[in-house]
């Protein structure tokens, strides 16, 4: 049996991979904020979309990469097949992506969080063993069973609280402190399957492994989460959030109070005939029409300050 270090350079890798899959979880939590605020369907769907790239992109697959940066074998080299190394990239996009629109797609309901997070859990843990079979060695791995189920079930209870994250969560505060515990639970996922590996080396030592060494993807994962943060920035800039609808909702209301008010106490402004008979606006009415739009105005800010 081989020797594995999970942790070669340090607690440097396994931070990194909590920035990265706290800062997944975060803006796909903004996202899905967004996409709930949205009225038009095609609209909503869209930034399901982004979520899913960023939560199943950056905040899972990034972050497991991360933390594979930190993970050697003694007495033999490690490398990764390309093609299996992009396909758990998709697995743990699209699967995220499936659960996201089970639960984010017509009206959110506890049933579809129970539906959506044990399919979006397994194929996520799923992922990570796609990942964990890219690895090439002078050998072979294996898993403890025990711990190999644990990291299914943890896999399970965060996809599925991190979707009801994704229904429930409203503000600032929130949103951080969801995304900071969704981010210990993708680690969490991740470590438990580290743990249940062991691995079986050949006696030849020198045997050619094929396959990119893992600094290979730096360079695509960091051209990635700019991607992702840029897109993510954009898309939630241009939809307001339930926030601001509910605010300029409040507005235009007592603005059309006013004007309803203002119409309904108004003189004839042109017609034909004398301007005798014009009955006078009622006393205080412009005071009223003013007071209406402060009342308005002032509304809209104990609602922003909420």
């Amino acid at each position: 049996m081989g020797e594995l270090h999970h942790f070669t350079y340090g607690p440097i890798t396994p931070i990194f991979a909590f920035a990265m899959s706290f800062l997944g979880s975060l803006l796909g939590l903004v996202s899905t904020a967004r996409a709930r605020a949205a009225t038009d369907t095609r609209r909503r769907a869209w930034l399901l979309v982004l979520a899913a790239w960023a939560i199943g992109g950056t905040g899972i697959w990034v972050m497991h990469f991360m933390a594979m940066i930190g993970f050697s074998v003694v007495g033999s080299p490690l490398r990764y097949d390309v093609p299996i190394t992009v396909a758990s990239f998709f697995i743990a996009v699209v699967t995220v992506g499936i659960g996201l629109f089970i639960v984010g797609l017509g009206k959110p309901s506890l049933l579809k969080v129970l539906i959506g997070g044990p399919i979006t859990g397994v194929s996520v843990a799923f992922m990570h063993y796609t990942g964990m079979a890219a690895m090439q060695i002078n050998g072979s791995f294996d898993y403890k069973s025990n711990l190999f189920f644990a990291s299914y079930a943890i896999a399970v209870v965060a996809a599925t609280v991190a979707l009801w994250f994704t229904v429930v969560v409203r503000g600032i505060p929130a949103t951080i402190a969801a995304a900071a515990v969704m981010g210990v639970a993708v680690c969490g996922m991740h470590y438990t399957g580290m743990a249940a590996m062991h691995v079986n080396l050949t006696t030849d030592s020198l045997a050619t492994v094929p396959g990119v060494d893992v600094n290979w993807f730096l360079a695509p994962i960091v051209l990635f989460v700019l991607v992702v943060v840029i897109a993510l920035v954009s898309a939630v800039m241009a939809v307001p959030s339930e926030r601001e609808q509910a605010e300029t909702a409040a507005v235009m209301d007592k603005i059309a109070a006013g004007d309803a008010i203002r119409t309904a106490t108004a003189g004839p402004v042109f017609g034909g005939g004398s301007n005798t008979n014009t009955t006078p606006a009622a006393p205080g009415t412009g005071q009223a029409f003013s007071a209406r739009a402060a009342n308005g105005i002032a509304d809209a800010r104990r609602q922003r300050g909420r």
